[in-house]
């Protein structure tokens, strides 16, 4: 059984700065939850019972996130907010939680490195923050499933646009059944015109002891960094890697378009305000004069 997580979380999110000059981009909301708490939530989903945050100097917002505010529960028992009590309390009994800092931003294979010796000789699975995937079924739940068929390292995998292979990791691979791939080669960011399968690499992995001794033996890229893709690389052909297509929708939520696609998402999903901002989005598609006569409408009728 897979118990243990690791969530990257050290880099710098400048891509949404000023918003990330003074919080972690993992804090922003979505409504009225951080990403990351989408992230943990999912891995808990799947089983998972301790996660490792491999953090920088700028991340104590998350720790304080999922650590306990003895002020802040005192006051909502003080003024009997119990639902919103109940909901913070959840937060800090999620799963426990570990924290390790990255030293230096060396690349998303340092960042998984870093966290080697919490884990010991056992599965992991890796959760890149920046992916928010909203699923029926749990992504990581359908990726440990798929460890549990195949025992070896999986890669989770989703259908991008032949123009967009740019962006991503790309396998070629050929598939065992339905939704899996045995794994015979990883390009990272291939020109679409090179690129050996429209089949993209997401933030999602379930890596074993010896992606760990591939990391330790990778050599760092041009610009410094150690990359997991190399990791994988290196094993391609010593061992089975397979990667997974999971169900559901997935947004990139490092990249401010997909962020506001998937506030809107979530949005529309809440409890509290999911049928009023619906009905607001709806309300965007009329002209001014449509709307004034629909609210004349339904002041005159009550509805």
């Amino acid at each position: 059984m897979i118990k243990k997580a690791i969530i990257p979380v050290a880099g710098f999110g400048t891509r949404f700065l000023p918003a990330t000059k003074a919080q972690p981009k993992e804090m922003l909301t979505l409504v009225d939850k951080p990403v990351i708490q989408h992230i943990v939530e999912e891995a808990v989903s799947a089983g998972i019972e301790q996660i490792i945050f491999v953090t920088s100097s700028t991340k104590r917002a998350i720790e304080d996130h999922f650590d306990r505010n003895f002020e802040l529960e005192y006051r909502l028992r003080q003024k009997s907010k119990k639902k919103e009590l109940g909901q913070i309390l959840d937060i800090s009994d999620l799963c426990t939680f570990a924290y390790v800092r990255q030293r230096s931003p060396r690349g998303d294979g340092h960042a998984v490195l870093s966290a080697k010796d919490f884990i010991g000789d056992e599965p992991v699975a890796i959760l890149f923050g920046d992916d928010v995937i909203d699923s029926e079924v749990p992504c990581m739940k359908q990726m440990i499933q798929c460890y549990d068929k195949f025992k070896c390292p999986i890669i989770g995998i989703m259908e991008v646009d032949k123009t967009q292979t740019g962006r991503f990791g790309i396998i070629e691979g050929s598939h065992v059944d339905e939704r899996t791939h045995q794994v015979r080669s990883l390009v990272e960011k291939p020109d679409p015109a090179v690129a050996p399968s429209n089949l993209g690499i997401i933030g999602r992995y379930i890596i074993t002891p010896e992606v760990f001794d591939a990391l330790e033996e990778a050599s760092a890229s041009p610009d410094g960094e150690i990359r997991l893709i190399d990791a994988f690389r290196g094993l391609v052909g010593t061992r089975a890697i397979y990667a997974h297509e999971f169900e559901g929708t997935r947004y990139d939520c490092g990249n401010k378009l997909e962020f506001m696609k998937a506030a809107v998402e979530m949005g529309v999903q809440h409890d509290e305000i999911g049928e009023a901002f619906d009905q607001y989005l709806k309300s965007r598609g009329k002209t001014k004069s449509e709307a004034v006569m629909e609210k004349m409408i339904a002041d005159v009728t009550g509805n």
